[in-house]
């Protein structure tokens, strides 16, 4: 009887330390989110104090996209190995160096670096934080704690948006930013604190049932690891859909869509990120209800290819509704239906999980988040080279031919999505 107790106090402390563990790390990944979506906000401030062209600008933007992809796959193995709290520690810190330069660059030079560092800081958080879920959560809750983390990691997103503007009018986009990377500062001293990496590591019971007797593997195992998880073609269609359905939703939230909306329908910058900002909102609806239903029903592939489809719908309407000029009064709900269907991006990571050996969640869905940031990069510059050689058309015709491109990644998106398995919310590859 009293063996029964002390198990069922471990328990107890275990279920109790696991919020406090993932509320540390979701509020690192709020910064993660505004770092993200922030230069949209400021183009304008960094365009006259540096010149900065379409395409220019476009790069500065995609700069924290590339860093953190090619993180990817270096952080998933850390955090295999040396674990969350290590490695989302260094990273914060990183985070607020970077932001800190990116507020005192005298030039665009230590202007891009400044961002770059800011990109491989952020990106430890992510991978960190489903590794953490893995870990101290249940399968069947995997996909509704993704949902809950992303909706809340993107209200950084939101703080980008509106605030973020008010902030810089108040105070300049320099000490703005310069605030940010103390706060990073702070919060890399907390994830140190109270993060740990799993509950066997202070003698709690396992918490998922698929992490029973399952080791970190060793540094010497993680390149065998690696190979396994590319050599699964399931990753690859996961890799594309996340590269597409992330990738245009942070393009357009966090780069052009203030742009858009100052060119094409003359919106003050204030205003115009505050309409930006409901494409957040739906995703935030999109990230926590899509991974809350599919758990619900114990499914991945039919709230997959339904968001899919709706996403290709939403920059369908972009293209054709008024000849590339939605109704003002029309853009907020769109852009709210396009930030939520944008969330099957999330579903990719659930399915990911799924068809990938336990020891090795970090390391596969960082492949495959190497792939949303790859193509966060390449649209986000993709859209500002399309803007560029445009010049002959309006400002209407030039963002048609962009979300006319756009359109072509999402049905990309649609495809892909097709190709998944289902797994019905468990891990295939253990009995």
């Amino acid at each position: 009887m009293n063996r029964l107790n002390e198990d069922e106090a471990k328990l107890a402390r275990a279920l109790r330390a696991r919020w406090a563990i993932w509320g540390v790390m979701v509020a690192a990944y709020m910064v993660v989110f505004f770092h993200r979506l922030a230069a949209g906000v400021v183009r304008v401030d960094l365009v006259k104090d540096f010149g900065l062209s379409a395409s220019a600008f476009g790069s500065l933007a995609a700069m924290y996209f590339y860093a953190y992809m090619a993180m990817q796959v270096p952080v998933g193995m850390l955090a295999d190995t040396l674990g969350a709290r290590a490695t989302v520690t260094a990273g914060m810190v990183m985070a607020g160096l970077g932001s800190a330069l990116f507020s005192l660059a005298p030039n665009p030079s230590l202007l891009f670096i400044g961002r770059f560092f800011v990109g491989i800081g952020v990106s430890t958080v992510f991978v960190s934080i489903l590794k953490i879920q893995s870990q101290w959560f249940r399968e069947r809750e995997f996909a509704t704690m993704s949902g809950v983390t992303a909706l809340i990691g993107n209200l950084g997103g939101v703080l980008a948006q509106a605030p973020l503007a008010m902030a810089v009018a108040a105070f300049t986009w320099r000490t703005t930013f310069l605030g940010i990377g103390l706060f990073s500062g702070v919060l890399a001293a907390l994830c140190w604190i109270f993060i740990r990496n799993r509950p066997q590591d202070r003698g709690w019971p396992a918490l998922n049932e698929a992490q029973v007797g399952v080791t970190p593997p060793r540094p010497a195992e993680l390149l065998s690891g690696l190979k396994g998880v590319v050599r699964r073609w399931r990753v690859w269609p996961a890799f594309v859909l996340s590269g597409c359905a992330s990738g245009l939703y942070l393009a357009f939230s966090g780069a052009w869509g203030t742009s858009f909306l100052r060119d094409v329908y003359g919106i003050e910058r204030t205003a115009a990120s505050g309409i930006v900002a409901f494409s957040v909102y739906g995703g935030m609806a999109g990230c926590f209800l899509a991974g809350w239903f599919s758990d619900r029903i114990g499914r991945r592939r039919p709230p997959l290819l339904a968001l899919s489809a709706g996403f290709c719908a939403c920059w369908a309407a972009l293209v054709l509704w008024g000849g590339g000029k939605p109704p003002v009064e029309a853009l907020r709900p769109l852009f709210f239906l396009l930030g939520f269907s944008a969330s099957s991006y999330m579903l990719a990571w659930s399915i990911t999980k799924e068809t990938n050996l336990p020891r090795f969640t970090a390391v596969a869905i960082s492949v495959v988040n190497t792939g949303a940031f790859l193509g966060t990069a390449l649209i986000t510059t993709a859209m500002g080279m399309i803007l560029d050689l445009t010049p002959g058309l309006d400002a209407t015709g030039q963002y048609r031919s962009v979300f006319l491109f756009c359109l072509a990644c999402a049905v990309l998106s649609l495809a892909c999505a097709t190709l998944l398995p289902e797994t019905r919310c468990r891990n295939i590859t253990t009995p």
